[in-house]
C-alpha cells in the first residue's frame, strides 16, 4: 500500500480514497502537533513529555487541536459506507420501554423509565394504584441532554428528596431539595459537591462530600483533601457545619458519609486510595458524641451493613479476603471485640439487607448465587435464580415484605422480578419487549491458562452455530483493576455487533475483584503485568481455538481498561488488527497529578515511590511506549474533553505521540465527545452515534466493505 504524504500544517487534513491492490482504503493527513522542550527529571533519568501543552484544557491552542483531531476523524468515519447503517439498526434495536426496580419511599413508589430513545431515564412515582407520574424528568435539564440526574436521596419517611445533578459528565455535582408532595423547591441550589452522595439527618438536613475548589481547572486540577459538611436546611451553604477532614491527621483523599436506617448513627469511612479504608461511628442520640474509630487503619476495606439497637452489623475483608460479615458493640467497636458472623468462604461476598433478612450475594467464577440469612446468623433458603448470570437488588427497607431484584446476562436483557421475603417465592415484574432473540445466541465460559500458569476464566458470547475457522470478527474487552468485576450483562449495542456475526468475548482477568482480594493483589503495582499477560494470552486462546485471528481481533477496554488496551496494543502490536482504547489512563507517570488521580496509587504506584517502581512504570505507560517505526493497529482513541475523572490529556498524549510514529498505514484517530465526561449520563443519542463510530471504524479495518450480515439490515428495514 502506497504511503501518503503527511502535510505539515496544522489542521490541514487531508480524506480521500484511494484503490490499491487489495481494498478501498481511506487516506487520512493528521494535525501537525507541535512539540515542547518539557523535561522531568526522576531519580536522575530524564524522561521528555513534548505535549505537555495538551493537559491545559483551557487553552485556546488545546481547544483548537481538538477541532482539528475531531475534523479529521469525523471526516473518516463518515466515509464508511456502513457507518449511517449501523446507526440506524442501534436506534431500532435501542428504542425498546427499559424499566427500573421500583423502590418504596414514604407513601409512594419509585422507578427509572425510559420511553426508548430518550437520552435520560426518567423517574416515575406511583401511589397505591393511582395512574404512575413523573417526579423528576432529567431531560428537562438541558436542551442537549447533558445535563443527568447524578443521585437520588429520600429522607426517611419520603417527605423530602435531594437530587444531584451532573453537567457535561462531570464528576462536579448540584445538590437540589424538594418537598415530594408539593414538588416545590426546599433548597436550590449547592455546588461544588464530589464524590458523595446525600446521607439525611431526619429531615434536620444532610451529609456530604467535597473538596476546596481547586486552583487552574476544576477540571483537570488536583483534588487532595475530600471534606463531609453537615448541611442544615433552611441555611446557606456558606454555613454548612464541617463534620470531618480539616486537620492535617484527618486529610483523606476519598471521604463517605451514612446514616444507619433507625437514624441512631453516623458512619464515616475514609481512604487515601481506591482500596482500604479507616472506619468511624457516631451515635447521634448523644448531643455530645464523638466521632469514634471502628478501624483505625486502611489496610481492610469495611462498612456498615446495618444495625439492631447497638449491635453493628460490618462488612470486612480484614483477615478474610474474599469478605465477611462480623458483629459487635458500638460501645466497643474495634476489631478486638469482633465475633464472625457470616464467615468467609471461598467465593466474595457481596451482602445487602431487606424486609428483615440478609441477602448474601457470592460471586462464583463471575456469575451470581444468592442465599437468604436471619440475624441470628440462620441460612434460611438458597434463592435459585432464573439462570445463570448477573443478580442485583437484594434488598429494600427493614419493613418490606417484597422487594425487586433484576436478573440478567449477555444474552438476556435485564428483566425485573418481584420477590417474597418470607416465602422465598418471586415473579416475573418486567421483562423488555425487544427486537432480540436470544435464543439464537450463546454464551459459554471457557477457562484458558496465563504466561505464568494461572487459570483465568473467559465469557464468550456468539451466535450459535459459529464456524471456528479463524475469520470471526470478534471484539476482546476486559477491565482488571481496582477490586472491579466484570460480570454478565446484556448490551443492546454488543447485539448490533453479534447479529452481524461478531464474536464478544471477556476474561475475568487479575486486578479485578472476581476472586476477591488476592485475585485484586496480583494485579498491582509491581504485578501490573499479569494483566496485561492475562489479557494477551486471552487473545492468543481466541486465535489458537479458532475462534478468530489477528486480522479480525479488536481489543477494547475504558479507563483502567484504557490503559490495559494502550499497555497490550504496544507490547503486542502484531496481537490484533483494531484498538479501542476509551477515557484510559495513559500516562503513567503523571497520572497522579491530575483531580483525583493520586487515589489510584494503590493499583498503580508512583513514580516518585522509588527507582524500581519508576522503572516499571515507565516500561508499560501507553505515552512512554510508542516506538518509532512500529506498525500499531488500526486506533480509535475515544475521550470526552469534560472527563475530570481520567482527564482526556492521557487521551490527547497517546494519539498525537502514535500519529507521529506510527510506520504503517493503519489509521490513528481519536473521537473527543464535547460536553462529555467518563462515561456516567452520556445521554443516548451520543451513545448511540459512538457505537455506530467504534463498530464501523473496526468492521472496515477488518477488511469489510460491506457489514458481513447484510440480511439482518434488509429485515429490520423491511
Amino acid at each position: 500500500m502506497k504511503k501518503l504524504i503527511v502535510l505539515g500544517i496544522a489542521g490541514t487534513l487531508l480524506i480521500a480514497c484511494e484503490t490499491t491492490e487489495k481494498k478501498e482504503t481511506i487516506a487520512v493527513n493528521y494535525p501537525n502537533t507541535k512539540k515542547v522542550d518539557s523535561v522531568d527529571t526522576y531519580f536522575d533519568a530524564k524522561v521528555k513529555d513534548p505535549y505537555r501543552w495538551l493537559e491545559d484544557d483551557r487553552s485556546a491552542e488545546t481547544e483548537a487541536w481538538v477541532e482539528a483531531e475531531n475534523k479529521v476523524t469525523f471526516g473518516y468515519l463518515e466515509k464508511i459506507p456502513f457507518r449511517e447503517a449501523l446507526k440506524e439498526r442501534l436506534e431500532k434495536l435501542w428504542n425498546y420501554e427499559k424499566l427500573g426496580s421500583p423502590f418504596k419511599e414514604g407513601d409512594y413508589t419509585y422507578f427509572y423509565k425510559n420511553d426508548g430513545l430518550q437520552d435520560q431515564f426518567v423517574v416515575y412515582r406511583q401511589k397505591d394504584e393511582a395512574e404512575p407520574e413523573v417526579f423528576l424528568d432529567p431531560n428537562t435539564f438541558s436542551d442537549d441532554g447533558t445535563t443527568s440526574l447524578a443521585g437520588l436521596s429520600f429522607t426517611k419517611d419520603g417527605s423530602l428528596a435531594g437530587y444531584l445533578i451532573s453537567e457535561g459528565g462531570s464528576d462536579w455535582r448540584k445538590a437540589i431539595v424538594l418537598d415530594t408532595e408539593s414538588m416545590e423547591i426546599v433548597e436550590d441550589t449547592l455546588t461544588d459537591i464530589k464524590f458523595s452522595g446525600l446521607a439525611w439527618k431526619g429531615k434536620e438536613g444532610f451529609y456530604y462530600s467535597s473538596y476546596d475548589k481547586p486552583e487552574g481547572s476544576e477540571l483537570s486540577a488536583k483534588t487532595d483533601q475530600h471534606k463531609v459538611y453537615f448541611h442544615k436546611l433552611g441555611t446557606p451553604q456558606k454555613e454548612d457545619r464541617l463534620v470531618y477532614g480539616e486537620r492535617p491527621e484527618e486529610k483523606h483523599r476519598y471521604i463517605g458519609a451514612s446514616v444507619s436506617d433507625d437514624q441512631r448513627y453516623l458512619t464515616l469511612s475514609a481512604a487515601t486510595s481506591t482500596s482500604g479504608n479507616k472506619l468511624f461511628i457516631k451515635d447521634l442520640q448523644d448531643p455530645n458524641g464523638l466521632l469514634i474509630p471502628i478501624v483505625s487503619d486502611t489496610e481492610s476495606d469495611n462498612y456498615l451493613i446495618d444495625n439492631v439497637d447497638s449491635k453493628l452489623y460490618i462488612v470486612t475483608n480484614r483477615n478474610a479476603p474474599n469478605n465477611k460479615i462480623i458483629t459487635v458493640d458500638a460501645a466497643k467497636p474495634t476489631p478486638e471485640n469482633w465475633k464472625d458472623f457470616i464467615p468467609e468462604t471461598e467465593n466474595v461476598l457481596s451482602p445487602g439487607t431487606g424486609g428483615g433478612y440478609i441477602f448474601t450475594e457470592y460471586m462464583v467464577d463471575a456469575v451470581s448465587k444468592v442465599m437468604q440469612y436471619d440475624y441470628e446468623g440462620n441460612m434460611v433458603r438458597e434463592i435459585k435464580l432464573p439462570g445463570v448470570g448477573s443478580a442485583s437488588g437484594f434488598g429494600g427497607k427493614k419493613e418490606d415484605k417484597d422487594f425487586y431484584f433484576s436478573f440478567t446476562n449477555y444474552i438476556t436483557p435485564g428483566s425485573s422480578y418481584k420477590y417474597n421475603v418470607e416465602s422465598g417465592e418471586y415473579d416475573l415484574y418486567w421483562k423488555p419487549e425487544i427486537d432480540f432473540k436470544s435464543d439464537d445466541y450463546e454464551s459459554k465460559q471457557v477457562f484458558y491458562t496465563s504466561k505464568d500458569g494461572t487459570e483465568i476464566p473467559m465469557i464468550i458470547t456468539h451466535k450459535k452455530g459459529l464456524e471456528l475457522n479463524g475469520k470471526n470478527p470478534t471484539i476482546l474487552y476486559a477491565y482488571g483493576g481496582f477490586n472491579i468485576s466484570i460480570t454478565p450483562s446484556f448490551s443492546i449495542a454488543n447485539t448490533v455487533w453479534m447479529e452481524q456475526g461478531g464474536i464478544y468475548a471477556v476474561p475475568n482477568i487479575r486486578g479485578g475483584g472476581e476472586y476477591g482480594k488476592k485475585w485484586h493483589e496480583a494485579g498491582i503495582k509491581m504485578k501490573k503485568q499479569n494483566v496485561f499477560d492475562d489479557f494477551i494470552a486471552a487473545a492468543e486462546y481466541l486465535i489458537d481455538s479458532k475462534y478468530t485471528a489477528s486480522d479480525y481481533l479488536a481489543v477494547r477496554g475504558g479507563s483502567n481498561g484504557g490503559l490495559l488496551v494502550g499497555a497490550a496494543m504496544t507490547q503486542r502490536p502484531d496481537l490484533m488488527q483494531v484498538a479501542l482504547p476509551a477515557v484510559g489512563v495513559m500516562d503513567m507517570l503523571r497520572y497522579h497529578t491530575f483531580t483525583a488521580g493520586a487515589g489510584w496509587a494503590y493499583d498503580f504506584g508512583t513514580a516518585e515511590d522509588s527507582k524500581e517502581m519508576f522503572d516499571y512504570l515507565k516500561g508499560y505507560s501507553p505515552v512512554h511506549n510508542i516506538r518509532e517505526g512500529t506498525e500499531y493497529p488500526a486506533t480509535l482513541i475515544t475521550t470526552g474533553d469534560h472527563d475530570d475523572r481520567v482527564v482526556p490529556a492521557h487521551s490527547f498524549k497517546f494519539a498525537a505521540e502514535l500519529q507521529e510514529k506510527q510506520a504503517g498505514d493503519n489509521p490513528t484517530l481519536i473521537r473527543i465527545e464535547t460536553n462529555a465526561g467518563h462515561g456516567a449520563g452520556t445521554p443516548v443519542s451520543k451513545t448511540i452515534g459512538q457505537y455506530a463510530d467504534i463498530f464501523g471504524f473496526t468492521f472496515y479495518n477488518m477488511g469489510f466493505r460491506e457489514l458481513p450480515n447484510q440480511k439482518v439490515l434488509k429485515e429490520f428495514k423491511e
